[in-house]
């Protein structure tokens, strides 16, 4: 079953915004040949000024996982987060089937 990764990142200064958004663009790139990635969205929040969220669909956990912990991507993590200046949000969720919730193990990527 798919798996849906929510990343919300809060930034309140413009110039950092602008330096975040090249690398931003870059994860999204190279996460989109991952194995089992399946789609992806960016959004500007309308009501909040600085904040932005990406929502990543993937095939299961442990494709996530591998993704999330490789070089390639804690390298430029690290980048956002020397600009940033925090820890990025991220929260995963699995879908509802038919108004059922499943049972699930919590995973820690």
């Amino acid at each position: 079953m798919s798996i849906c990764i929510i990343i919300r990142r809060t930034l309140q200064d413009k110039e950092i915004a602008a330096k975040l958004a090249p690398l931003i663009v870059e994860l999204r790139s190279r996460a989109t040949v991952q194995p089992g990635y399946i789609t992806g969205q960016t959004f500007s929040s309308l009501d909040r000024d600085g904040e932005y969220l990406v929502i990543s669909t993937w095939n299961r956990v442990e494709d996530w996982s591998i993704w999330m912990n490789s070089e390639q991507r804690l390298a430029i993590q690290n980048q956002i987060e020397e600009i940033t200046n925090e820890k990025t949000e991220y929260r995963y969720y699995e879908p509802i089937i038919g108004g059922i919730t499943p049972t699930f193990e919590a995973v820690v990527c």
